[in-house]
């Protein structure tokens, strides 16, 4: 079972928690917000998205890269697959 599907609701808890942090900001932009409060408002959307990203490279890590049974060609790609997902992240 894939660690997304077993850890569906702490992960849509998050996703609807940060859909909520996007909602508030753009409330604030329609509304003419403070620009301070803009600037914490996409620092909170941030640190969310990086917490979801966090938790799900983590299972991903620990189920996949750390399988027993995963083969060192089988790892090789699954390494490959995340780094290159982390490279895009991280621009």
């Amino acid at each position: 079972m894939s660690h997304t599907l077993h850890n569906k609701k702490p992960l849509l808890t998050r996703v609807r928690r940060i859909k909520g942090q996007m909602q508030a900001l753009e409330s604030l932009l329609e509304e003419g917000g403070e620009c301070a409060a803009v600037l914490q408002q996409i620092a909170a959307v941030r640190g969310a998205v990086a917490g979801l990203m966090t938790e799900v490279l983590e299972g991903h890590i620990r189920e996949h890269l750390g399988a027993e049974d995963a083969s060192p060609e089988q790892r090789a790609e699954d390494v490959d697959r995340v780094l290159s997902v982390l490279r895009s992240y991280l621009r």
